[in-house]
């Protein structure tokens, strides 16, 4: 190990004494009291199986006025979703002061608002739970950044400085708002460098000093249970002037950094990276098998929306042929809805223009908002639709339509069945609709697709069967238990492409140990759809069954009602 981490720090660092540096990142953590692997973690395919499934949420989604929104969560994890949800991704609950926890202030503290330590060990108990490494930035009005502006070392050299003069035209970032915020420090007028906002100021990871609080930091949260460390917009970790300043080397040998720790851990640890872009940069995370465990499929949420809007699984299709499996020891995450907006940037190159602006239009039509981002050299585009899934849903190219809550679980049962593990926003758990109150209070777009829900509101539409959270909750509810008994839906287990109607959908699956096929067929489409038996190669002399029906295949026909999936198994 030692080896491995002194190449990766004289990479990272080459002016700086490797050596010297590597033990203090030992030192940072594996602390005094706590222990290493004498061995790696060998890669390999056990640290998940079929049975995983993640639900992403904040802290407060669910509130009621009296109790701690942890609580709350807590006792909806319990008695509604246990046996179902195996995992638990608690967006930031720190101390923050804008963008809804990702302009942290205090590492090291839950937010009083939400509970406390104990609350999140009591979750880390019964879920695995994944938590928010915010690691490019921090708050502005944060004890660091103030620390920075008094000139108090060692946070005088904690935050990337840059000069207006500087050429900083190819800076690639997802926002508008001017790159560069003037200060006024202890040693004079500073510009900090702000990808995000300028209540989000960047940090410098040349100074080691960073990296090694960052690790100190990590080692906290995996004492108190957190066992995925989700790296939050880490691809612009490291800066050099006159660059895009995203994907750069350095940046790939931190997470490689990273990984390696996390090979020593004796906690199971999982790293998974949030890069918002185009698939190639984002599958470099992968690295060769020594960087992220786990990546976003980010192509998803626009790819599965334009299918069910276009009703064809055209371009969908296309991606997924072309999409490698993953390496031994990495895996997916699949999702349709997050805590922001459907971005359209994983869709470059995979949905034509014409297509992209049709499926905004079909969003807008439906309540839903666009966010743009500033391109290189002057001008914007969309960076990204701000929509609840279930309201983008509502209706077609077509129009509004009998078919919205179809059209939906279908949308959340393709994720079930590619490879990868499957994610669940709160909010496409509970079809929770645009809150566009909340974006004219809040004044801001990603609003409409972050609703409170009132915990006695809620609970009164789960438990009246005829409510959309009702309805959609318990088949999903149903669908998710269905596939934790399928070994085929393995994260991965094979994940074969199948050539049929282009409004369907289709995946061949198959198990580690080759006993058991999944053909899971998806109808995108508005319409009734045949599909031929012969053209999905069912084995002869086993009996196929469709997992999700109960119903036996036979004849030479499978009809599919419009948005039916269909998950045609030989062991049942």
């Amino acid at each position: 190990m030692a080896h491995r981490l002194v190449a990766l720090l004289g990479r990272i660092y080459p002016d700086l004494d490797a050596s010297i540096l590597a033990s203090q990142v030992i030192d940072a953590f594996w602390p005094e009291g706590t222990h290493r692997r004498k061995r790696p973690r060998t890669a390999g395919n056990r640290l998940w199986s079929e049975r995983d499934a993640v639900l992403i949420t904040y802290g407060d989604s669910i509130v009621d006025g009296s109790h701690k929104p942890l609580d709350l969560l807590h006792h909806f994890l319990n008695t509604r979703v246990k046996g179902v949800i195996n995992g638990v991704h608690i967006l930031p609950f720190f101390p923050f002061t804008s963008d809804d926890g990702f302009a942290v202030t205090d590492y090291r503290r839950v937010d009083s608002a939400l509970g406390d330590w104990a609350d999140i060990r009591r979750i880390g108990e019964r879920f695995h739970l994944m938590s928010d490494l915010v690691l490019n930035h921090v708050s502005s009005q944060g004890p660091w950044f103030n620390a920075y502006l008094q000139g108090q070392a060692p946070f005088d050299r904690f935050f990337v400085e840059a000069s207006p003069e500087d050429d900083l035209s190819a800076v690639v970032r997802p926002r508008t708002s001017p790159l560069l915020r003037e200060v006024e420090t202890a040693t004079g007028t500073r510009h900090v460098w702000c990808t995000f906002s300028h209540d989000q100021v960047d940090l410098d990871f040349r100074n080691p000093e960073v990296l090694l609080e960052i690790l100190r930091i990590i080692r906290l949260h995996v004492d108190m249970g957190v066992r995925i460390i989700r790296l939050d917009a880490v691809a612009f970790l490291w800066k050099v002037i006159g660059t895009p300043s995203i994907h750069l080397p350095q940046t790939h040998a931190v997470v490689q950094l990273l990984r390696l720790l996390a090979d020593y851990a004796t906690e199971t640890v999982i790293l998974l990276t949030e890069t918002n872009v185009p698939k190639a940069e984002n599958l470099s995370y992968f690295g060769n098998r020594n960087e992220a465990h786990v990546v976003y499929n980010f192509p998803l949420p626009p790819l599965i929306l334009h299918a069910v809007m276009a009703g064809t699984a055209r371009y969908l299709l296309d991606w997924q042929r072309a999409m490698p499996p993953a390496p031994m020891g990495c895996a997916y995450l699949n999702f349709t809805a997050s805590h922001d907006g459907i971005g359209m940037r994983p869709a470059e190159g995979l949905l034509p223009q014409d297509e992209i602006a049709r499926m905004i239009d079909t969003v807008r039509e439906s309540g839903g908002l666009v966010s743009m981002r500033a391109l290189p050299g002057g001008g914007e585009a969309p960076y990204e639709v701000n929509t609840s899934y279930f309201a983008a849903t509502a209706r077609t190219y077509q129009g509004e339509d009998a078919h919205h809550l179809e059209r939906f679980l279908c949308t959340q049962t393709i994720v079930m069945a590619m490879e990868g593990i499957p994610a669940f926003y709160i909010h496409a758990l509970l079809a929770t609709p645009n809150d566009q109150e909340a974006v004219a209070r809040r004044g801001m777009n990603r609003a409409i697709n972050r609703h409170k829900w009132d915990y006695p509101a809620l609970a009164e539409r789960l438990d009246d069967p005829a409510s959309d959270q009702s309805r959609v909750l318990g088949e999903l509810s149903r669908r998710i238990r269905l596939r934790a008994r399928q070994p085929a839906f393995h994260p991965n287990a094979t994940n074969f492409t199948l050539g049929l109607d282009r409004r369907i959908f289709g995946l061949w699956r198959q198990s580690l140990d080759r006993d058991q096929s999944i053909f899971a067929l998806h109808n995108v489409s508005a319409e009734t759809v045949k599909v031929a038996v012969s053209d999905i190669n069912l084995i002869a002399d086993e009996d196929w069954v469709d997992v999700l029906t109960g119903e036996r295949i036979g004849g030479d026909m499978i009809e599919m009602a419009p948005y039916q999936c269909r998950w045609i198994t030989n062991l049942h």
